[in-house]
């Protein structure tokens, strides 16, 4: 249970970062230095060398991006598979469902750029935020005498 909280606490947080860093690379027109260019960036060598600044940020973003939708899988799994809280479950599923229409989202913001996509891409990651803060209370929120925590109990009162 302690493992499963921490998790879902780490990647709500690397979420919010996320976020921020996504204001700022849109902020910066940095999703506009690749040239309307998805998922290549121009000027980086396989996106791992970019030319400059801007590229930067947005290679930058599209990295945290990454690590933080595996981060989703991987708290959505452990959920299930630690026998989380129905509630906490769905959220976690809630998240990870909305994660590929994120991404898709965030490819269109380099190719399309107009202030709907923008605003779909943002109303997207608020969806997957607001679902693990939920599942991170909701997993702060459990009690020993829930079945998913009993063991848990038990085995502290042992020591």
């Amino acid at each position: 249970m302690v493992r499963f909280r921490h998790l879902a606490a780490v990647t709500t947080g690397m979420t919010f970062v996320l976020i921020l860093l996504g204001v700022y690379t849109a902020a910066a027109g940095a999703g506009l230095s690749c040239g309307a260019r998805w998922p290549l960036c121009n000027g980086a060598v396989f996106g791992l060398f970019p030319a400059d600044w801007p590229s930067f940020i947005e290679w930058f973003h599209r990295l945290v991006a990454m690590i933080t939708g595996f981060a989703i899988l991987g708290t959505t799994y452990l959920a299930w598979r630690r026998d989380e809280a129905r509630r906490t479950k769905y959220a976690t599923v809630l998240a990870l469902v909305a994660l590929p229409i994120q991404v898709l989202l965030g490819g269109a913001t380099v190719t399309v750029y107009t202030p709907l996509v923008q605003v779909a891409h943002h109303g997207a990651a608020l969806v997957i935020f607001g679902a693990l803060i939920a599942a991170t209370v909701w997993a702060y929120e459990s009690t020993p005498d829930d079945p998913a925590t009993a063991d848990t109990a038990a085995a502290a009162s042992a020591d």
